[in-house]
């Protein structure tokens, strides 16, 4: 269900994220986690910020008939590396468990939430779901 290319040396519990991934969705999903220097590159081509970000989502941009005829995965998360390793250090839980909280906003974003644009509804679905995978709330914290 979970593609994943990692690209640097953060260890992956990937049957963890599985779990989410399949309550959220029964399409693949493509990781990808990698470094600063590509994150940077990629939030520069697609979203026109020369800033480094932790994650980013790219819905796959077909009908849903066409994903459900042909079997097309949602889409595709990146996450870079040194942001789960600083932000776990920061709040003081694992590594794991910061990337299952951004992996949990990417797939959110690749269902179609918004959390810049709606009306709270991505930050109560995140929360209902760090809630249900006992993550720590260091997410809702510091999106508040």
């Amino acid at each position: 269900m979970i593609d994943l290319d990692n690209q640097t040396t953060l260890e992956v519990n990937l049957a963890a994220l599985e779990e989410i991934a399949h309550l959220l969705s029964t399409k693949e999903v493509e990781l990808i986690i990698t470094d600063d220097q590509t994150m940077q590159t990629l939030n520069k081509e697609h979203r026109d910020k020369d800033t480094l970000t932790d994650v980013l989502s790219f819905p796959i941009d077909a009908p849903f008939t066409e994903q459900s005829i042909f079997g097309m995965p949602l889409g595709s998360i990146i996450i870079t590396a040194s942001f789960v390793k600083e932000k776990a250090a920061h709040f003081d839980h694992s590594e794991q468990d910061e990337l299952s909280l951004l992996f949990i906003h990417g797939m959110l974003h690749l269902l179609g939430f918004d959390h810049e644009v709606d009306s709270g509804e991505m930050r109560a679905r995140e929360e209902e779901l760090i809630e249900r995978f006992d993550l720590p709330k260091s997410l809702i914290v510091r999106t508040n």
